[in-house]
């Protein structure tokens, strides 16, 4: 009798933890984000391949004539009438629904522990973003740029996720966007960004008008940032240096060009501190120097000092799972944040002088993170490549 006891009450406490696990995995559609329910919008619809979206994802993905769509998951084309409710999901609203409003909430294990992140919403998506690969933030207005593979490559977002316009024709002039790898925006709102296209750095003003195109200076530059002085630095990812860059915006004039560092391995993403001015660079070492999947964070002084640098297999000592790094930025207090692709997760690094003081972030909820940004509010953004869209956190810093 003690042991039947005992399993009831075990079960008791994890009925209120595989609710909510329920609410988070089953009844949310994974495109927009949203909770499903039983009102038109949101009723859970099947595709023809199995998985589920929302009414309002299927409307918004289906071609307006032909009805035509992809499914946004394994791309199997069909259309929208071929769609159906998914009963299961709307037996199981009905079945949680009262129970998901009394759970109570889940407990935290360090709920003012200093990095700690929730999401808070979500914006982009299927259709309005593919393959995203850049994410930057405008310093003045807080709008949202991204660099992604539609056909008009940069699509800039207002604070609350609406889009508000889109520029960077997909072509072959020397104006257009071949193919983005990473965007940065000047303090005085201009967007810059790596062309893998044309091996070229672009340079635009906020509405899309072509100012400048630095071509010849690099083998394939890929990382872009703004330092604090309006200047630009830049990874070149197969001449193993880091380059800074001025250039006078207004005129569209590039006025000096340095090397900072020479003998980097494969750098990719680039990120400096507005704090102190320090520059993190992420490596990508090929697998014959360092063994597989194996990648670095160096952090640079203003004056281009190493002041601290980890790779993932000095990570992996503190943390269970392998770790791949795929993007870097600082926050407010001049932590070191990496994108981990193997988790996936976002990781705090702690400080250039610290490391590894490894901390999780993020563990769930992402898919392939591949850039981060943080805003004037203390909220992380976290593009997602393989949903296609962009993640806010907000973190309580305690």
């Amino acid at each position: 009798m003690g042991e039947e006891e005992a399993a009831r009450g075990t079960r008791r406490e994890l009925l209120p933890e595989l609710v909510r696990e329920a609410d988070t995995s089953l009844l949310e559609c994974k495109v927009c984000f949203e909770r499903f329910g039983h009102r038109q919008q949101r009723r859970p619809r099947n595709l023809p391949c199995g998985h589920v979206v929302c009414l309002a994802c299927v409307a918004a993905l289906a071609h307006p004539r032909t009805l035509a769509l992809e499914c946004p998951f394994c791309r199997r084309a069909c259309r929208a009438c071929d769609t159906s409710d998914c009963l299961p999901v709307l037996h199981l609203l009905e079945l949680l629904g009262s129970t998901l409003h009394q759970a109570p909430a889940a407990p935290s294990a360090a709920p003012s522990t200093p990095g700690t992140l929730t999401c808070q919403h979500a914006f982009g998506g299927w259709g309005t973003l593919v393959n995203p690969t850049g994410l930057a933030l405008c310093p003045k207005t807080g709008r949202v740029v991204v660099v992604h593979d539609g056909k008009r490559r940069v699509r800039i977002f207002d604070s609350a996720g609406g889009c508000a316009h889109q520029f960077g024709e997909k072509g072959e002039a020397a104006q257009d966007v071949r193919y983005p790898l990473d965007v940065t925006v000047t303090n005085d709102c201009h967007v810059v960004l790596t062309d893998a296209g044309d091996r070229s750095l672009k340079v635009f003003d906020f509405f899309g008008q072509i100012k400048l195109v630095i071509g010849g200076q690099f083998s394939l530059p890929w990382g872009v940032d703004t330092t604090p002085q309006n200047g630009l630095v830049v990874t070149d990812a197969q001449g193993g240096s880091l380059h800074l860059l001025e250039v006078d915006f207004a005129d569209g004039v590039l006025r000096r060009t340095e090397r900072l560092q020479a003998q980097l391995r494969n750098p990719r993403g680039v990120a400096v501190s507005w704090l102190s001015g320090a520059m993190a660079v992420l490596e990508h070492p090929s697998a014959l120097e360092t063994g597989p999947c194996n990648t670095r964070v160096k952090v640079f002084s203003s004056t281009m000092q190493l002041i601290g640098q980890v790779d993932t297999f000095g990570l992996s000592l503190f943390f269970p799972s392998r770790i791949t790094l795929s993007a870097v930025t600082f926050d407010h207090q001049g932590h070191v944040i990496v994108a981990d692709t193997a988790g996936p997760a976002i990781l705090c690094l702690g400080k250039p002088e610290e490391f590894p003081v490894l901390k999780p972030m993020v563990t769930h909820g992402l898919s392939y993170p591949v850039a981060l940004a943080f805003t004037k509010e203390y909220s992380l953004l976290v593009l997602d490549t393989a949903s296609h869209s962009i993640k806010v956190y907000k973190a309580d810093w305690g």
